[in-house]
């Protein structure tokens, strides 16, 4: 385990009540530990983002999570991440990083994407109607193949040590096919973290930080349910269908 990745609190904890299991993840209450992680998370973020090359405040800005764990030692800390990816390259050591490894198969993601604009340029420059044609097919065969394959390579854990990967996860569910992005929000990648390394999750909060949403649905510092169309059958399966969740709910 990378302990690095784990935040210590800084505020007095003694007098906080731990939790013995897991908030439901798709309900609105937030535990009081995780709200206090959340705003450590939030003074860290505030910190760190001078330094990123995207001005994401700006334009608009993006949901973080932060899981509260115990260790083996009973130690009460918490982990922390950003949903995708933040823009323009940048990179926090200190996030829990995306489940999928973008060097798997010679990093065949990256390939696939330049080949994917190559194809775009030449829909472009190209003036015969039944080649446009040809070319727009061709692209979206090979965006969905790189798709799936991507899809394959995400593998999850659940909290019996079993593993399964997107395909696997929506084909056994009611939600139809994944949608993309499926297995970047911050919650599963968190809850993956924990489990891997052996730290029992008791907490989670996700939380917008920036700007306002276009749509200005999403506020700053406001707490928000994992999205059910990505996060729903992933997260039931790594929990094995609230095995973990706390019984309150609001």
């Amino acid at each position: 385990m990378d302990g690095h990745l784990i935040f210590n609190f800084k505020a007095n904890i003694s007098e906080v009540i731990i939790p013995t299991s897991l908030n439901n993840p798709f309900g609105t209450y937030i535990p009081e530990i995780a709200k206090i992680a959340a705003k450590e998370f939030q003074e860290f973020i505030t910190i760190e983002s001078k330094d990123w090359k995207d001005d994401y405040e700006g334009q608009s800005g993006k949901m973080f999570g932060v899981l509260v764990v115990q260790e083996e030692d009973n130690t009460t800390s918490y982990l922390g991440t950003v949903s995708g990816k933040l823009a323009g390259g940048s990179h926090c050591n200190k996030f829990i990083p995306s489940i999928f490894d973008e060097t798997t198969d010679n990093n065949f993601i990256s390939r696939g994407l330049i080949e994917v604009t190559k194809i775009g340029n030449q829909i472009k420059a190209a003036t015969d109607q039944s080649e446009i044609i040809y070319l727009k097919e061709k692209r979206r065969l090979k965006s969905i193949g790189l798709q799936k394959r991507l899809f394959d390579n995400y593998h999850f854990l659940n909290l019996s040590g079993q593993e399964k990967n997107i395909i696997g996860i929506f084909k056994d569910s009611s939600h139809g096919n994944p949608p993309s992005a499926s297995g970047e929000c911050a919650a599963p990648k968190l809850i993956q973290y924990a489990i891997r390394h052996g730290l029992r999750p008791i907490a989670l909060a996700e939380f917008w930080w920036g700007s306002p949403s276009k749509t200005g649905e999403k506020k700053q510092g406001d707490f928000y349910p994992a999205c059910k169309d990505r996060c729903r059958p992933i997260l039931e399966y790594m929990l094995e269908d609230m095995k973990l969740y706390d019984e309150r709910e609001v």
